[in-house]
């Protein structure tokens, strides 16, 4: 993918709106992950040390929205207060909009600006809006070298319905657009790509995050040093009906683990007992086996697994597990995990790879009792001397958690739109920038 990057142009004092991905996991105020920051640092420094005017936005979480329809409701909430009587109106209105401002304060960004001041060694002036008044004085002030964090972009409802105003009015804000956010490049809002799409602002670049995304992914479907593996895990065949297919025209051995894998294994005539299986998709995986064995392609499932009579409840109970082999797994179980056997097949895959790709979980991870399997792959990849890149995801916070990140060849900070560059489809945050 052959887009420009902001080594390619002029930033010196120029106003940059840089597009990050700064929506962190907090808890009461404190950022318990720093990744997605880490990750947009090399961007930011190299803007300030080249003496740009960094304009840096963000979403974080899904706030309910206090910028919408008239004083501050949303669509469906102005609706319902309008149906109750005319004394109980200003009550309910008022609840709304305490739940609003409540919102506002467990997703805003300040506590980010603070962290990024610290890992700058600068001073990043907070703008508590995203194109108010605070927003207006701190980007008519700021100087080369400076950076602003505008504040969470899902504050305005026109983030995520494309507002031509808002996106007017951000353009206004910069000379050069920069995405930088690859975890919401699949997504087309205001911020991401609708800014450039409406003409509003004409030199739209990548940074070194979204730089080193495609560099990486990109090559590895396009021009993989072969045998190429791909592993794909997750709960539901529909989540990922693309993935598969287009993968399997990529790949020289497709893994399946995972929830979906009972699907495949149901198709095929085996007693999966109560485990997951989409229905719906059952011909699809037929479809997809006989894809593999036209194409000479490799297509691995599950040869045992490990099962509970019951899903566990919490999600983290210990409960008792038996492993059967899949011709004998009873009709009252579960199965949860991929089993020992199969957890040493996949490893046998991954060793003799050159490529391997991995999104998703080999079974309810989140359990120890039904994580060695995921356990195994990581351990596996980190093992192996093939370029391997993680997908983002659950697959991404399991090599992290298990201490093999620093193993791995890429782990891509979004497993959305890593998915859809599986799928071979169009980003819209990265079809939208500038051709070199």
């Amino acid at each position: 993918m052959n887009k420009m990057s902001i080594k390619d142009v002029n930033v010196k004092s120029k106003k940059c709106l840089v597009r990050v991905d700064f929506n962190v996991p907090m808890k009461e105020g404190v950022i318990t992950d720093e990744t997605r920051i880490n990750g947009a640092l090399p961007t930011i420094k190299y803007l300030v040390d080249n003496g740009a005017k960094v304009i840096l936005c963000s979403h974080m979480g899904k706030p309910h929205n206090i910028f919408t329809d008239g004083f501050g409701l949303t669509k469906k909430e102005k609706k319902a207060v309008e149906k109750l009587p005319e004394s109980e109106r200003d009550a309910a209105k008022a609840e709304y909009l305490k739940k609003a401002l409540k919102d506002k304060e467990k997703f805003t960004l300040r506590p980010v600006a603070e962290r990024l001041s610290e890992k700058l060694g600068q001073k990043v002036v907070f703008a508590e809006d995203v194109v108010g008044p605070q927003a207006d004085k701190a980007v008519s002030e700021i100087k080369d070298g400076e950076v602003v964090l505008l504040e969470n972009t899902r504050f305005e409802a026109g983030e995520e319905k494309r507002d031509e105003a808002l996106c007017k009015k951000l353009a206004s804000y910069c000379d050069i657009y920069v995405n930088d956010a690859f975890g919401t490049a699949h997504r087309s809002h205001a911020t991401t790509a609708a800014i450039v799409e409406y003409g509003f602002v004409k030199t739209a670049v990548c940074g070194f995050l979204i730089e080193k995304e495609l560099s990486v992914m990109a090559n590895a479907l396009e021009n993989p040093v072969r045998p190429f593996v791909a592993i794909l895990g997750g709960a539901k065949v529909a989540d990922k009906l693309k993935v598969i297919d287009n993968l399997l025209e990529k790949c020289d051995t497709l893994i399946i683990g995972g929830g979906m894998a009972y699907t495949f294994l149901k198709a095929k005539g085996y007693e999966v007992g109560n485990s997951l299986v989409d229905t719906e998709q059952i011909d699809y995986c037929l479809g997809m086996m006989k894809k593999a064995e036209d194409l000479g392609k490799n297509l691995y499932l599950p040869v045992d697994v490990v099962s509970a009579k019951n899903f566990p409840d919490p999600i983290d109970a210990v409960i008792e597990t038996t492993v059967y082999d899949i011709e004998n797994i009873p009709a009252d179980v579960e199965a949860l995990d991929i089993g020992p056997k199969t957890a040493e097949m996949y490893a046998e895959a991954v060793a003799s790879a050159k490529t391997v790709i991995w999104n998703g979980p080999m079974g309810v991870s989140e359990n120890p009792c039904f994580a060695d399997g995921t356990i195994s792959v990581a351990k596996a990849l980190a093992e192996t001397t093939a370029t391997t890149i993680i997908g983002g995801g659950d697959s991404a916070a399991a090599v992290t958690n298990l201490g093999f990140a620093d193993k791995m060849t890429h782990i891509s900070t979004g497993g959305g739109a890593s998915l859809e560059l599986f799928e071979g489809k169009k980003l819209p945050g990265i079809e939208c920038l500038n051709n070199k």
